[in-house]
């Protein structure tokens, strides 16, 4: 096996004077053992869940979601074993090779990009769902999301093989237990171009994910809005009730279930990958090279890899029926004077009889 040179080391792992890997930290071993490991666990239960509720999600036209889902969190599932097996590899073995970098750095692309499209397409079609009720039936099928799902990922995938066909390279990364697209102290212009591809396409997935999310919720709120003033006429107690009782179910519609997972899904993302993908974007514009920068790329990717573990836990948490038990135990503890406990009990019903239905 070709081993890296000792200039080839000195420039990604910030190791001057010697030709040998640096040690890796027991720390550093611990924290990649656990990520993995709750990364997986957490993946595969959220996937359970979904499994458990495919049929209400396609029984309410919501099947294209439930697949753009489903496809995310294989992408994060597939990152979390795949980048954590070289990772690991890489901790208890302390050998590098350019082959292995080259692999490594592939499935870094490509795990890496997937989730940021996926969730991109996530927010773009519920928008249309929300905002175009009567043209996504013809718009958004399960068929044209699974023409979306391979596309996207072939275009991750000739993104993350282009320096395999030495367009670009891949390079070890500080602190040498991780292989990416050669962002700091470029050889070629072709490792500039393909390192602000990779920023610039996730950006724009974010903000794309951001503008859509935006103007679904806007509708979500307008559409509540309009539901109790068509009903202002209703002047008894038991219009009021009425009023607010369908506003509840309306709260606990699959469309607002959606779109909170959806929302959150997008600010974890924004969060996590933002430092990331801002950093490689502005080392490319300033050529910043030294080991002060590797270090800051690397607490970036710290960062971003919390985007895959966090992704599921917001299937786990925001289901209807969790929402449900909070929303209930909110009404439970505010109680108002008066019919305030009817009104409590009313809609306490019609939530239970929605949420099991």
């Amino acid at each position: 096996m070709e081993m890296m040179t000792t200039c080839h080391l000195n420039q990604t792992c910030g190791q001057p004077n010697s030709s040998v890997p640096p040690p890796m930290s027991n720390s550093g071993l611990a924290i990649s053992c656990f990520t993995m490991l709750f990364g997986t666990i957490s993946n595969l239960a959220a996937l359970s869940i979904l499994a458990k509720s495919r049929g209400r999600f396609c029984r309410q036209s919501k099947a294209p979601f439930l697949l753009l889902t489903v496809a995310l969190l294989l992408a994060d599932l597939g990152g979390h074993v795949i980048l954590g097996s070289f990772a690991l590899y890489l901790h208890m073995n302390h050998q590098y090779t350019m082959k292995l970098c080259d692999v490594f750095g592939t499935n870094m692309v490509f795990f890496g990009l997937c989730p940021l499209l996926f969730g991109c397409v996530m927010a773009v079609e519920r928008c249309v769902a929300i905002t175009k009720p009567f043209c996504r039936f013809n718009m958004i099928t399960v068929a044209h999301v699974v023409r979306v799902v391979l596309f996207l990922s072939a275009l991750a995938l000739v993104l993350a093989i282009l320096p395999l066909l030495k367009v670009g390279t891949y390079t070890i990364q500080y602190p040498c237990t991780w292989c990416f697209l050669r962002v700091t102290s470029p050889c070629f212009a072709a490792d500039t171009y393909l390192a602000l591809i990779f920023s610039c396409l996730g950006l724009t997935a974010l903000t794309l994910s951001l503008f859509s999310n935006i103007m679904s919720v806007a509708s979500l709120v307008h559409a509540r809005m309009k539901t109790p003033n068509g009903q202002t006429n209703h002047t008894t107690r038991f219009g009021r009730h009425e009023s607010r009782t369908s506003s509840s179910s309306l709260f606990f519609s699959l469309d607002i279930e959606v779109m909170a997972q959806l929302v959150v899904i997008t600010v974890v993302s924004c969060v996590c990958w933002s430092p990331f993908l801002i950093q490689i974007l502005l080392m490319q514009l300033k050529q910043s090279p030294g080991t002060s920068a590797q270090k800051l790329i690397y607490v970036a990717l710290r960062i971003a890899s919390w985007n895959q573990i966090l992704d599921p836990w917001v299937y786990i948490l925001l289901r209807k029926t969790v929402l449900f038990r909070v929303y209930t135990f909110y009404l439970l503890t505010n109680q108002e004077d008066g019919g305030g406990l009817e009104l409590h009990f009313t809609t306490f019903s019609s939530l239970y009889r929605f949420c099991h239905q």
